[in-house]
C-alpha cells in the first residue's frame, strides 16, 4: 500500500508538471486547440433526463478512425484530449486511444457514468497512463432525472480511492430538474471523505444555455463549493462565470471554441462544442489553422449565458495572456477596496513568468530570460 501512494503521489506531481506546461504554452502562443473532446461511441447504457448527448443504437467508433483523430489532434497542437460520449466505457478499445493519447505527451482524460468501473478496470486505465476521471454522481437515490446516484455508485467510488493513480472528480448537477439539490452536498461529502476532489456543475438546456437557479439550488451549489479545496483547480472551475451564472447574470467574454476549444463528435465532424453541434461543422481530417484562427476571432451569440465550463477555463487563459493585469484583477478581486489581490500560488509563478508585453510594461531582461529558462524546463519551444 505504501508503494502505491507513493506511485499515485509521483504521477500528481508529473500531472501538476503537465498542467503547468499546458497554461504555459497556451500563455505563449494563440494558435494550437488547449483542450478538446472526442467521442468514441454515442450509445450510453443510462438515458438520464437532463442530457442530449447519447443514443441508444450507435455503434463505437473504429479505432483506425479514432486513432487518426488523436494523431490529427496531435498535428493541431492539441494539449488535452477528453474522451466522452454517451459511455466511452463501452468502446471496446478505449485503453488503445488513451494509449495514443500518451504516446503523443498530451493529458489524456474521460468522463464516465462509472458504471462499468471495476478494480481490474481501473487498473487498465491506470496501465495505459490515464490521467484524469470525472464521474457523475447526481443524487443519493435514483429517480426519473438521473441513475447516476450514490447508492449505486458509492462502491465504484471506494474502488476509485483504492486503485486510481490517476486523479479523480466526481461531480454532481444542480438545476430546476433537479428534485433534490441538497442530494449534491450529501454526495460532495462522500467524495471528500474518500479523499476524491468534487466539483458541481449547472444544468443547461439544449443549447447550452442558463436554466435558473431557485434560492435552494443556489445554497446547495454554494454549500458544495465550500467543500472543495482552495487550490488554482477549484478556481478554475468556479470562477466568475460560475458566480454570474448562479445568479442569472450574463458573462461579458469572448468564446474561442472552434480554435481554443474542440469537440470532435462520432462522425468526426469539428463542433464548437456538445451543445452547438452543427457549426462549424467541417471533418477533422480537413481542419487547419485558417479555421482555428477564424474561429478564434468569430463572436457566437450564445457565449453570455453559456454554462460549459471547460470552455470558460480555455477562455480564461486567452483572457490572461492577452491582457494580464486586467484579467487577474477580474479573476481575484481584492476582498477590501484598494487591496492588492492575492494569487494561488501556481497562478502567480505562471503570471510572473509567460504574461506578454503590455503598453508601457514591458517585462525587462531579468523576466525575459528567466520566462525562457522557464519555458526551456516546461518543454514549450
Amino acid at each position: 500500500m505504501n508503494n502505491f501512494r507513493l506511485k499515485r503521489r509521483i504521477r500528481a506531481l508529473s500531472f501538476y508538471v503537465r498542467q503547468a506546461r499546458v497554461v504555459a504554452k497556451a500563455l505563449k502562443s494563440p494558435r494550437h486547440p488547449i483542450s478538446a473532446h472526442i467521442i468514441p461511441i454515442r450509445r450510453c447504457n443510462l438515458s438520464c433526463d437532463y442530457c442530449n448527448e447519447y443514443d441508444s443504437f450507435s455503434e463505437a467508433v473504429p479505432l483506425a478512425e479514432m486513432l487518426r483523430r488523436v494523431d490529427r489532434l496531435a498535428t493541431l497542437g492539441t494539449t488535452i484530449i477528453t474522451l466522452s460520449g454517451g459511455e466511452p466505457l463501452l468502446h471496446p478499445q478505449l485503453d488503445e486511444i488513451i494509449r495514443r493519447i500518451r504516446c503523443h505527451g498530451i493529458i489524456a482524460t474521460l468522463i464516465t457514468n462509472g458504471y462499468f468501473l471495476t478494480p481490474d478496470r481501473i487498473k487498465r486505465l491506470n496501465a495505459v497512463g490515464l490521467d484524469h476521471l470525472q464521474i457523475s454522481v447526481d443524487n443519493v437515490l435514483p429517480d426519473e432525472v438521473s441513475k447516476k446516484s450514490l447508492k449505486v455508485l458509492d462502491k465504484k467510488l471506494q474502488w476509485l480511492a483504492q486503485y486510481a493513480e490517476f486523479q479523480v472528480s466526481i461531480n454532481c448537477v444542480i438545476g430546476a430538474p433537479v428534485h433534490k439539490p441538497e442530494d449534491a452536498v450529501v454526495v460532495a461529502r462522500r467524495a471528500r471523505e474518500l479523499g476524491l476532489v468534487t466539483t458541481v456543475g449547472i444544468i443547461h438546456d439544449g443549447s447550452g444555455q442558463l436554466q435558473p437557479l431557485s434560492e435552494r439550488h443556489r445554497e446547495a451549489y454554494e454549500q458544495v463549493v465550500s467543500l472543495g479545496p482552495k487550490s488554482f483547480a477549484t478556481f478554475a472551475y468556479y470562477n466568475q462565470f460560475q458566480k454570474n451564472l448562479v445568479c442569472g447574470l450574463p458573462n461579458d467574454w469572448h468564446c474561442h471554441a472552434g480554435s481554443r476549444y474542440l469537440y470532435v463528435c462520432e462522425n468526426g465532424l469539428v463542433h464548437y462544442c456538445s451543445q452547438q453541434r452543427g457549426y462549424p461543422g467541417i471533418p477533422l481530417e480537413d481542419y487547419t489553422s485558417e479555421h482555428l484562427e477564424r474561429e478564434y476571432d468569430s463572436v457566437k451569440p450564445c457565449a453570455p449565458f453559456c454554462t460549459i465550463s471547460c470552455v470558460h477555463q480555455v477562455a480564461m487563459i486567452d483572457q490572461l495572456r492577452e491582457n494580464p493585469v486586467e484579467a487577474l484583477a477580474r479573476f481575484f478581486p481584492p476582498k477590501e477596496p484598494n487591496a492588492p489581490f492575492a494569487l494561488p500560488f501556481g497562478v502567480s509563478i505562471l503570471a510572473w513568468f509567460f504574461p506578454p508585453e503590455t503598453k508601457g510594461m514591458p517585462k525587462g531582461p531579468a523576466r525575459t530570460l528567466l520566462a525562457a529558462a522557464a519555458m526551456r524546463i516546461l518543454g514549450i519551444r
